[in-house]
């Protein structure tokens, strides 16, 4: 089955998988929101938290704190992704109750 095209410049996994929940082999669509971000933990099933750190502006005191979200997405079967790795996400329908993202490439290794 070959890869198809998701809309987004970033390279398609070598493997393949048999996931519908896939964006490049399955039939999920992705749009909206394109985040980046490290794994922060492994340990469910076809599913990442991904930590996310930014800076937030305080008007108060005109200054930056720093500032961390973790989010859950999906990890198809193809990518191959350790926690500590640098990955992109991005927005795709509600997939469970808490996941709304997809794992769409790896950028770095840990």
């Amino acid at each position: 089955m070959p890869t198809k095209d998701i809309g987004i410049p970033v390279k398609p996994p070598e493997k393949e998988c048999e996931d519908p929940k896939c964006p490049f082999h399955g039939h999920l669509k992705v749009r909206g929101i394109i985040l980046t971000g490290i794994v922060y933990k492994r340990k469910m099933t076809r599913t990442v938290i991904v930590r996310r750190e930014y800076l937030h502006y305080v008007r108060k005191y005109k200054r930056y704190e720093h500032r961390r979200s973790n989010i859950p997405a999906h990890l198809p079967s193809c990518m191959d992704v350790k926690e500590g790795d640098k990955v992109r996400i991005a927005e795709c329908r509600p997939l469970s109750k808490t996941v709304h993202f997809v794992v769409i490439e790896k950028l770095e290794k840990k």
